[in-house]
């Protein structure tokens, strides 16, 4: 396995007392709210503001024959779309015509928004984003489309089939809580029509806000779904699993998740290669997944992307790519290299115009957890020519790492002992967790160092700066605290650190990092200037002074509203200070 246990993961998170650090590895909460403390009121006075914390709209799309797909309804009327994201959900709703998908169909997609397009609930909405985990804040300049697609015989249509999806669109990336919202009220739309869509809208909007750590409870048409949406606080691997109280007796459902896809399930037709495929999606690799349902592959690319979680991964991935998709050239083109994204498509013509690419990940019909996979060695490129061809992973890319045959085994033993699905799926979980805290602890510690010492922050001087990154001074970290503390994997590790550092998930994660100290270095020097007797300071100085240092007392307080740090007490010094009302 990847990991010698949790303890050692603990012994390697402690950090000296004078250096100071906000981590998301660390196992104990940083500084911010307790996730039971009561509700604030919620500024939403307008009609429409809490739907909109939730959902941007919900979009039905239909089929015309003469003008092929087309945006039927868009609920509430007043939302807007430009043409470009019309069409983009139009072409994303449907599955190809060769998936051959009859009945119903759930999948995702995710597109780019229109440049200049806000939301006007920006701000508040950032304020319940600053609490959420990296890989569960709203998708900046991105939306997510969930699908509820059905395709069933009609005699009385011309085309033969009756062929409509009902979609929500929105910038949270909250799979499987929509999904579950979609089977609710999908079927009883296909049957009533725009009278429940309203119905649905309107009991949506008196939902609360999406607050992560909040137990929330949310009634829909004669329905409550409970659910509670994780925190940056949260220790990584624990899901804080809601549970029913005898109270509950109105809840119909309990989500144990709302993000999380099965990952075994997703994996399991190439989980002999799941470490590589790690390693890929590690480094920002041009990946392709070739699936014969949008299903399938929407599934399997969410499941790549998290797979190094707690990392976010900063480069783009479309869960369900088509040969419409205003990236199409983009992508596809052979001019230059293939871009640091993640595609899933379904359509044959892919196969030959992106053959071109590093890495394609073919994945048949998934298999049932009971089910064994048979064992396949990875593939060259020039052997994938059409969609047709078998299961597999075609690529040149040798693995940094050794091969962890414990994890492979430990998985093959539990579908012969017809081990839960979701236990399996915990335990691949698990597995991936404890293999990116592996890689990310030693990088957590060398950017802690980079933070300067609390006694050099004095409350009269601008923050000290944080030092920079050096590559080669963090490379020569590893050989006494590297990975091999927590991890049993060998290989070229200082390889992998190279190629990460070269790669925008490096670049994400640092920028993430360094802003949070930065943060902390501005609420460390507010500490300390509420520590310092203003009183005495204002006398020794002449009155030039002391209004220029009031002037820069408000600026402090100013950058700590915007960044939420509150230090209430400095800001009544400032207002009973009679320099400061002059």
């Amino acid at each position: 396995m990847a990991s010698q246990g949790s303890e050692g993961l603990e012994e390697q998170l402690e950090e000296p007392e004078d250096t100071l650090r906000v981590s998301p590895a660390e196992e104990m909460p940083v500084e911010g709210p307790p996730a039971l403390e009561e509700p604030e009121q919620e500024p939403l006075l307008l009609p429409w503001d809490r739907f909109s914390s939730w959902l941007h709209c919900i979009c039905v799309v239909g089929f015309d024959l003469e003008l092929g797909q087309a945006v039927e309804v868009i609920y509430p009327h007043h939302s807007r779309l430009t043409e470009k994201e019309k069409t983009s959900i139009c072409y994303l709703s449907f599955p190809d015509s060769n998936s051959g998908c009859l009945g119903d169909t759930q999948f995702c997609f995710r597109f780019r928004q229109a440049a200049g397009s806000k939301s006007s609930l920006g701000c508040f909405l950032d304020h319940f984003d600053r609490d959420a985990p990296v890989c569960l804040k709203r998708d900046q300049g991105y939306y997510y489309g969930y699908v509820y697609f059905r395709q069933v015989r009609d005699k009385t249509l011309k085309r033969g089939y009756f062929q409509k999806s009902l979609v929500l669109i929105s910038k949270l990336p909250y799979v499987t809580f929509f999904h579950s919202l979609l089977k609710l009220i999908a079927p009883e739309y296909f049957e009533k029509q725009e009278p429940f869509l309203e119905a649905a809208c309107n009991d949506i909007d008196r939902w609360p806000t999406p607050c992560p750590g909040k137990i929330l409870t949310l009634p829909i048409m004669g329905v409550v779904m409970k659910l509670r949406i994780p925190t940056c606080y949260d220790k990584p691997g624990t899901s804080q699993l809601v549970q029913s109280a005898p109270s509950d007796s109105l809840v119909s459902i309990v989500l144990p998740t709302v993000h999380e896809v099965d990952l075994f399930r997703c994996f399991h037709p190439v989980f002999f290669h799941i470490q590589m495929l790690w390693e890929l999606v590690l480094l920002s690799e041009a990946l392709v997944v070739m699936a014969p349902s949008p299903a399938e592959s929407s599934d399997t690319v969410l499941a790549l992307v998290s797979c190094i979680s707690p990392l976010r991964y900063c480069s783009d991935f479309r869960p369900y790519f088509t040969i419409h998709d205003s990236e199409f050239k983009e992508y596809t083109t052979r001019t230059q290299a293939p871009p640091s994204v993640i595609l899933g498509v379904t359509n044959p013509f892919f196969a030959k115009t992106l053959q071109h690419w590093p890495h394609i990940i073919r994945i048949g019909d998934m298999k049932q957890a009971g089910e064994m996979a048979k064992q396949m060695k990875v593939k060259k490129l020039k052997n994938l020519k059409t969609l047709d061809s078998k299961p597999g992973v075609y690529t040149a890319y040798k693995p940094f790492l050794n091969k962890d045959e414990d994890i492979i085994k430990q998985l093959q033993k539990g579908v012969q002992q017809k081990r839960p699905s979701a236990a399996q799926n915990a335990i691949l979980r698990r597995y991936f967790l404890e293999l990116t805290q592996s890689f990310i602890i030693p990088l957590e510690r060398y950017v802690a160092s980079l933070m300067p010492l609390q006694k050099s922050i004095s409350p009269w001087k601008s923050p000290p700066q944080l030092r920079p990154f050096n590559q080669e001074e963090f490379m020569k970290t590893l050989e006494k605290a590297g990975p091999q503390l927590t991890s049993r994997l060998k290989g070229d590790w200082i390889g992998l650190y190279r190629q990460f550092l070269r790669s925008p998930n490096f670049d994400g994660w640092f920028r993430n990092r360094r802003k949070e100290m930065m943060q902390k270095l501005e609420a460390l020097h507010l500490e300390a200037l509420c520590e310092e007797d203003l009183q005495l300071r204002i006398q020794k100085h002449t009155e030039v002074e002391t209004v220029d240092l009031v002037l820069k007392l408000k600026e402090k307080l100013t950058q700590a509203d915007i960044v939420h740090l509150k230090f209430c007490y400095l800001g009544v010094v400032i207002v009973m200070s009679p320099e400061a009302s002059n």
